[in-house]
């Protein structure tokens, strides 16, 4: 008897361990994925350049570091670093308008804040959303072409 007790314990645990493998035993949902392929139609906004080329390049580093087995916010700050000089110029851009140096309530959490402010919260929170996204999505990573994602400008 206590035999298929021993025996009955360990097909428990390794059902235990099966249901532990993969992302913690979830299904992916990859319609929640960017089409790289895709062609852009949709015009940029005047003014918006160096927020749209920010979110381009947070998007696809995001989708090129999501594999890492880091922890989702470590790979969100590489992801920031490594759009560092797209940031830079939406700042420069924001910098060079009227008004620019004053301080403003922000929308999202009542706090006084600057764009500078709003524009690196704005990176590093697209950062972590498509770092998750494309792991719950397990989505594919944008092409390559020395060493960085293709369509970053």
């Amino acid at each position: 008897m206590s035999r298929k007790l021993t025996m009955a314990a360990i097909g428990m645990g390794a059902l235990a361990l099966g249901a532990c493998s993969g992302r913690h035993g979830m299904a992916s949902n990859p319609k929640v994925c960017a089409d790289f392929r895709a062609t852009k139609t949709a015009p940029v906004v005047p003014g918006s350049e160096g927020a749209s080329a920010t979110d381009e390049c947070v998007k696809r580093w995001a989708y090129s570091l999501a594999s890492s087995r880091d922890d989702a916010g470590v790979v969100a700050n590489a992801v920031v670093a490594a759009c560092g000089s797209q940031l830079s110029r939406w700042n420069e851009q924001a910098v060079n308008q009227p008004g620019s140096d004053v301080q403003a309530t922000s929308m999202t959490t009542g706090e006084p804040t600057t764009p500078l402010a709003e524009h690196n919260a704005f990176t590093n929170a697209r950062a972590l959303f498509y770092v998750v996204q494309a792991r719950a999505g397990r989505c594919s990573a944008p092409p390559m072409k020395d060493g960085a994602p293709e369509g970053i400008g």
